[in-house]
């Protein structure tokens, strides 16, 4: 039976997903991409995983990555997030040249923060899985909300009371 890709596409939109950056310095370029297929992976070894599709441009410097950091996205910054997920053009623009400490690119603002080394990489179809070892990792001290994406564009969260989920819903949601 054959699929409708996008049928397909529109029913796992319905998943919402937070939005992260990646980025990376390969033979002294800076390269970034936004994304949303950002998960963890392992907690012994620590391990997060990411996805970038085969006809990306930058997919050979992402391969060549020696070290790379995931910056996931506040509320605030769709703009960053717009700029990274386009093809081509000078992403960089009007961003300092700071580092994080494995030598990849900083972004300003971000919630929370991974400093990665490539762990393994793996066929996925029209992507390339990339599982990486996180030796690195802090969040904002702030309350910032999440950027979310849910059915092809942003959505907010609702401000609402926080409520801690029981140890025992944590531990199958996350498989630990």
């Amino acid at each position: 039976m054959a699929i409708d890709q996008r049928e397909f596409r529109n029913v796992l939109g319905q998943f919402a997903t937070g939005i992260a950056i990646v980025t990376a310095t390969v033979e002294g370029n800076r390269i970034g991409a936004t994304i949303s297929s950002f998960n963890s992976v392992s907690l012994d070894p620590p391990l997060v995983l990411f996805s970038m599709a085969n006809k990306s441009l930058s997919l050979p410097q992402w391969k060549a990555a020696q070290a790379m950091a995931i910056f996931v996205l506040g509320e605030h910054q769709s703009e960053l997030s717009n700029r990274f997920a386009r093809a081509g053009g000078d992403k960089w623009s009007g961003l300092d040249g700071a580092l994080t400490g494995n030598g990849s690119p900083a972004l300003p603002g971000a919630i929370a923060q991974f400093e990665c080394k490539p762990y393994a990489t793996y066929a996925g179809g029209d992507h390339e899985i990339f599982i990486c070892e996180v030796t690195r990792f802090a969040a904002t001290a702030t309350a910032t909300r999440p950027l979310i994406f849910h059915a092809g564009k942003y959505a907010n969260l609702k401000p609402t009371e926080t409520v801690q989920a029981p140890p025992e819903v944590d531990v199958w949601l996350h498989g630990w």
